[in-house]
């Protein structure tokens, strides 16, 4: 079975518990993530199955979209609900809209961020929540992400000297929620943290793609599993798509360098398409400008 699977993954759960659980279910070995989800959050998991593993990084790069909730007020270790309050300053002037909307297109557009502590990031081989399980403090490297729109939800509601309101954002991949909640209270004058999160889409995979854990069994049980698996092909549509002859395909599966002149132009990376089915990921060759190579050969029968 080759193709994507779009999981709603629930709280609770890490991706790798989703790919585990997904291994037995379907009793195959290739099975693979396409970015990770904190296991608070739920929302919108595509499996990559079969051959579709081999384009996971490039479902990883894509951009996804979140609601998220922000309690502004307090800070935590984690910079969500789960970890323990760093810093608390209460909330005694009510935060207008207006104030929320202004820290929004101030953080629109590119931004730095730096990892949380208690994140997958690696540092030296090791990821960030070793250390910080461990008690170590290391430097963490800043990123650069793309916050492509933000705008708020709800009404602000106010309690117990906190502020709480929630969000949606589009974003691209490597976009900290957490650490955003965290800046968008600074920009207050606030420590704050995220308090609920939900990925909402990943690529071109929305909520209605997603099937549940139950849905799954139900569909195995009745022999129709195939109903919830995508084409590899939906994975990177976000990439120019090449159409290709019979000639060229025989030496696309065989990973073999093309002139530039047996394929239309390919600008950077390109997925070359014979037949409907994407048979490989090509660029410009480094050293030889007349000539493009295989990144992946996805399919070569």
């Amino acid at each position: 079975m080759d193709g994507i699977l779009p999981i709603w993954k629930p709280a609770g759960m890490t991706s790798h518990d989703c790919v585990f659980k997904i291994r037995k279910m379907l009793r195959m070995k290739k099975v693979g993530h396409t970015g990770t989800l904190d296991p608070d959050v739920t929302g919108v998991l595509p499996i990559c199955l079969g051959k579709a593993t081999k384009i996971s990084e490039y479902m990883m790069n894509t951009g996804k979209s979140y609601v998220g909730e922000v309690v502004v007020g307090f800070s935590t270790t984690t910079e969500d609900a789960s970890g323990e309050i760093v810093e608390a300053k209460r909330v005694e002037e009510p935060i207008t809209k207006e104030e929320v909307l202004e820290v929004f297109n101030q953080l629109t557009g590119e931004i730095t961020q730096t990892p949380p502590m208690y994140s997958a990031v690696k540092v030296k081989g090791k990821k960030l929540y070793e250390y910080a399980r461990a008690g170590i403090e290391v430097e963490r490297p800043s990123r650069r992400v793309q916050i492509k729109d933000i705008q708020l939800t709800s009404q602000i509601s106010f309690s117990d000297g906190k502020a709480i309101f929630s969000f949606s954002v589009d974003c691209s991949k490597g976009t900290y929620i957490r650490t955003l909640a965290v800046m968008i209270g600074e920009k207050l004058g606030y420590p704050a943290h995220m308090s609920k999160l939900v990925r909402t889409s990943s690529g071109s995979f929305l909520q209605e793609d997603c099937f549940t854990f139950e849905e799954l069994n139900e569909l195995i049980e009745k022999g129709e599993i195939d109903k919830a698996v995508a084409p590899l092909e939906r994975g990177i549509s976000h990439l120019p798509n090449i159409e290709i002859s019979d000639k060229v395909a025989e030496k696309v599966r065989n990973g073999a360098v093309l002139e530039k002149s047996s394929v239309p132009i390919v600008d950077l990376q390109s997925v070359l398409i014979h037949d409907g089915n994407a048979l490989a990921i090509y660029q410009p060759h480094p050293s030889k400008p007349e000539f493009i190579k295989p990144v992946k050969v996805l399919r070569n029968e």
